[in-house]
């Protein structure tokens, strides 16, 4: 999208003009596509102040250091770093430069600005502080961004729509609600992170329903996306989703507990049932010890049949 690659084949467009057509051989230089980038590294300049790391995107579209003075200063302002415009680029903290980057990138007024995961040199604290601070900045100045990361809680704080990449081909697209509560493959569920995946045989039954066996004695009821037929790539499940139960109640899979592991607010529980071993995460429970028979479930609603 940049520029700086040029494509085998196909065509970006920016608000309908053509940056880039491989059957009419256009390829826009990337200084005349009104982007701005930031960089994973930051790529600022050691050599250079502060106010000239964000004038640079002006230098090189040969406006004067005078005439672009208001926009950097801008820019700045809007990022809490006017007081050190002055201050050489080596002496600023990670943080710091990361907001110099971001200034620099928002400062020329782009059409599209491309973040290329920005936040990922930073520790975890500031990296939760600067993505609160893009999002407020993001709201207030209404530009347009293409963001890209592996951190999902980035994508889903950020993004209005989220496309999911596999091998260079769009795995999934859609709002940040849809792509979390509605995986469509199993690709797209394990990049989400859910933990409990598995091949199932299904039964058509019902409107928008289905059951899928994934044992003998394991049967569950689950929600079919669009109601799109009897799907065919097994199921999903959110380990908060899973309840457990003790084993002389009614309904539910049989299991024993074969594992438990602290995480803080949360007990992850691991439950052998059958073939099977689900993970579950629940408030720690006294009444639950590793080797006792418990009986667990799934709300239909929150156990996904998957594509392929």
């Amino acid at each position: 999208m940049a520029g700086l690659e040029r494509p085998s084949a196909g065509r970006i467009a920016i608000d309908g003009a053509a940056m880039f057509d491989g059957e009419r051989r256009i390829d826009v230089p990337p200084e005349r596509r009104s982007l701005s980038m930031v960089f994973q590294s930051y790529a600022i300049w050691p050599h250079m102040s502060v106010f000239d790391n964000v004038a640079f995107s002006f230098r090189v579209r040969g406006t004067s250091r005078a005439a672009a003075r208001p926009d950097v200063e801008r820019a700045l302002d809007l990022v809490g770093l006017l007081p050190m415009a002055d201050r050489p680029a080596t002496q600023l903290s990670g943080g710091q430069q990361q907001r110099v980057a971001l200034a620099r990138a928002i400062a020329y007024q782009s059409k599209v600005v491309l973040f290329d995961e920005p936040l990922s040199n930073l520790d975890a604290q500031l990296r939760v502080s600067m993505r609160t601070e893009l999002a407020e900045l993001h709201r207030r100045l209404g530009f347009t961004t293409i963001y890209v990361t592996h951190d999902q809680e980035e994508a889903f704080a950020l993004s209005d729509r989220i496309i999911v990449m596999n091998a260079g081909r769009v795995a999934q697209e859609g709002t940040p609600e849809t792509i979390h509560s509605t995986p469509r493959s199993r690709f797209v569920a394990r990049f989400l992170g859910i933990a409990n995946i598995f091949d199932a045989q299904f039964a058509s039954a019902g409107t928008g329903m289905c059951d899928a066996r994934l044992g003998d004695d394991l049967v569950l009821r689950c929600r079919v996306p669009d109601s799109g037929g009897v799907p065919s790539g097994g199921v999903c499940f959110r380990p908060i989703d899973v309840q457990i139960g003790a084993s002389g109640i009614a309904g539910g899979i049989a299991g024993t507990i074969s594992g438990i592991m602290f995480l803080g607010d949360l007990i992850q529980y691991r439950i052998a049932s059958g073939p099977l071993e689900i993970v579950a995460l629940d408030r720690p429970r006294a009444d639950l010890a590793v080797g006792q028979q418990v009986r667990w479930s799934v709300p239909p609603e929150r156990c996904l049949a998957l594509g392929e």
